[in-house]
């Protein structure tokens, strides 16, 4: 598209209901927002690895009248090893502005204080398929990692899940940070919450031990 093609476009662009849940669930994980003219607007971009390709093909069908280029594949090398990504961004739009002046301060992501009123079952969904595993494959203990976050926004999270949600929680520190950890006892209530949303290809996340890649920003 050329340029006044593609301002006039956006012009029409609305995020719907569910785009709104999923954008906060993976604001929560691993996608990020970013501006190049001063936060007047900002732009999505989501990244995974070759293994989740499948989980960001999803992401992108799911948010795709806001995506100009399809996913893109990126190599990185890491301490003489090689591996692949994909990754895909939206256009700049006015849209995200409201959710980067809640999700970062001075620059770093944090946990909005109003969390409690915009996660829901699907937000939760998508948080887990970006940054949750198991703790390990014999346990019922299910993990959110979120060490790229500070102790007091994780406690804020770990007290939406319990009020909000039923979710019987507890913190587990880990040399980066902290982990939520969503009790043995409360794993049927998340499965149950979660599993509408959750995708074939995200489900060894209930049964094997598994740690995203990406950190926060």
């Amino acid at each position: 598209m050329r340029s006044k093609a593609i301002e006039e476009y956006k012009q029409h662009l609305r995020l719907t209901r569910v785009q709104r849940d999923i954008l906060v669930g993976i604001l929560l994980g691993d996608a990020h927002l970013e501006t190049q003219n001063a936060g007047q607007t900002y732009r999505l971009k989501i990244e995974q690895s070759e293994r989740h390709h499948a989980y960001l093909e999803h992401l992108y069908q799911e948010f795709r009248e806001w995506v100009l280029t399809p996913p893109q594949m990126k190599q990185r090398r890491s301490a003489g090893s090689q591996s692949v990504n994909w990754w895909f961004q939206s256009v700049s739009h006015p849209a995200f502005r409201f959710y980067a002046q809640q999700f970062y301060c001075h620059g770093k992501k944090s946990v909005p204080k109003l969390i409690h009123r915009w996660l829901t079952p699907r937000g939760l969904a998508y948080w887990f398929m970006d940054d949750g595993s198991s703790k390990w494959r014999e346990s019922k203990v299910l993990l959110f990692n979120t060490q790229g976050f500070e102790k007091h926004d994780v406690e804020q999270l770990m007290h939406v899940l319990e009020s909000k949600f039923g979710l019987e929680d507890y913190l587990r520190k880990q040399p980066e940070g902290w982990q939520i950890a969503i009790a043995g006892s409360a794993r049927n209530r998340l499965e149950e919450l979660i599993s509408p949303y959750l995708l074939p290809d995200m489900q060894y996340k209930l049964i094997r031990t598994g740690r995203t890649e990406l950190p926060k920003r």
